[in-house]
């Protein structure tokens, strides 16, 4: 998935995890996406 540039997979595999237990629908209106900063996050 392109958006795992971004946060890498294991992130990404996590949070469509979460959408598909939790029974978020899924649509394709095109590109679209929210990317979030956690300030609290030190690698």
């Amino acid at each position: 998935m392109l958006v795992s540039a971004f946060s890498g997979m294991g992130h990404i595999r996590a949070a469509y995890r979460y959408a598909v237990e939790r029974e978020y629908r899924f649509f394709s209106y095109g590109d679209a996406m929210v990317l979030g900063r956690n300030e609290g996050v030190v690698r």
